[in-house]
Order: structure tokens, then sequence, then C-alpha cells
């Protein structure tokens, strides 16, 4: 009898134990790249409450409910003035970057080192064609439409206000200038960032790969969508609660990055 046969007759499957393997190995590496993601962002979450006046001191933090911590605290209309974390684009490109470092560590942590190389190559793919551009273009857009509200405003139509529904009608029209200028303008980056990151490849790296546009690379830009609303009510409680959960999708550019690998 063959050694092929004697395995295969003890149910030996050296492929089989070589996947369950690979597979483990795929499992630890995301725990681990999450992770460390995870931690990138908290890292820059901390410093941004410091910077914008928040205290990290444990005797505060413990005093203060859960409920009014700066990562979870909300606009509230009986107490408008109340400090809130801002995140404009410069604290979302702060934490974007901390969640690549983050997933980068990781990735090296947790993976064989020959695939570092194209980790690196993917943090700066996740950086520019992910995050800098699309948020740059939501950005001037948003400025640009901040400086001339009020002349927008002043052309868009209104019907005649006679109750609840007629109101709310009002607040759509209003709202839809805004609306139009922000997905057009995210779109817009979004596709120019994946043609930044197939240059990048193409003229840098000297790989020809044709990256296209995945759903993975929606996820960083939920804090456009909190930018949206901004510009649609100055102040509230939505706009708000979207930009407590920013972080949280923010954490894919890392994870991106710690798991990448060449095919």
């Amino acid at each position: 009898m063959s050694v092929n046969q004697v395995t295969s007759f003890k149910g030996y499957n050296p492929n089989h134990t070589n996947n369950n393997n690979q597979n483990k190995r795929g499992k630890y590496l995301r725990e681990g790249v999450i992770l460390t993601s995870a931690l990138g962002v908290g890292a820059a979450l901390a410093v941004i409450s410091k910077r914008q006046g928040f205290s990290l001191k444990l005797s505060d933090i413990k005093k203060t409910p859960i409920k009014d911590w700066a990562i979870f605290r909300l606009f509230d209309k009986k107490q408008p003035d109340r400090k809130l974390i801002e995140l404009e684009e410069g604290e979302i490109i702060s934490i974007a970057a901390s969640s690549v470092i983050g997933g980068l560590v990781g990735g090296a942590i947790f993976d064989d080192k020959k695939h570092f190389k194209s980790k690196l190559r993917e943090s700066v793919n996740q950086i520019l064609g992910n995050v800098l551009v699309p948020v740059g273009f939501v950005g001037c857009v948003s400025r640009l439409y901040k400086a001339n509200k009020e002349k927008v405003m002043s052309i868009m139509p209104q019907i005649k206000e006679t109750g609840k529904i007629s109101r709310n009608i009002n607040k759509v029209l209003k709202a839809l200038p805004a609306s139009a200028a922000t997905i057009v303008s995210l779109g817009l980056g979004i596709v120019a960032g994946n043609k930044v990151s197939n240059f990048i490849n193409e003229k840098i790296f000297h790989k020809k790969v044709e990256r296209n546009i995945k759903g993975t690379d929606f996820a960083p830009h939920v804090d456009d969508l909190g930018m949206a609303i901004s510009l649609m009510a100055d102040k509230s409680k939505g706009a708000s609660f979207i930009q407590r959960i920013v972080p949280l999708f923010l954490c894919v550019p890392g994870i991106e990055v710690g798991t990448h690998r060449d095919n």
C-alpha cells in the first residue's frame, strides 16, 4: 500500500490541515488588526479631545456620566452652548491617519513579514485615495456652500405653510441644495481618489493594479454625511450623533491596510 493510500485511508488530508492553519492565522490577523486600528483611532480621539478642552484626567472621567463623555456627548436643545467634539477635515484626516498607522503596526505584528511592503503601499492608497482626496472635495464644496448659503436659500421655492406637513416640505426643499452638492462632491471625490490610487500603483509603485471601488471605500465617508447634515441644520442631535460614530467607520482604512496582501 502506498503512502498516499495510507494517509487517505486514515482520513488524513494535508491540504485540509494547511487550509485550517491559514484560516486560523487569517482570523488572528484580522482580530489583531482591528484591535490596533481601534487603538490608533482612540489615541487620535484622545488628543483631539484634549486640544478641544476636554479633560482626560481619570478622576474627572469617573465623575462624568458616560453619556456626557466627550466621545458620546450629543447636541441638546436645552443646553445649546455646551461643548461638543468638533470633527472637521483636519480632525478626520488625523483620525484616519492614526487608524492606518495602527493597522500597519497590527499587520507587522500578526502577519508574515513578506507582506509588509504591500501593506505600506496600501497605506498610501488609503490615505490619499480614500481619505484626503474625497474629504478635500467635500470640504471645498461645504465651504463654498456656506459662503453662498443665503443666496441659495433665497432662490429656493417655498410653499405656504398651513401646518406641520407644509412646514416639513419647506425644510426638505431648503435642504436639497446642500444634500445634492454633498452627494455629488463625495461621489466625484471617491472616483477621483480611486484614479489617484491607480496612478500611484502604476507610476510610483510600478504595479499594474486596477483598484475598483469597493463597499469599504465608502466607510470612511460617513463623516461627509455628517458634513451634509451640519449644512442642513447648523446644530442638531442627528448631526452630532453621526459625528460620534465617524471614528468607528474610520477604523476601516486601518483594517484594510493591516490585512492587505498582494495577490
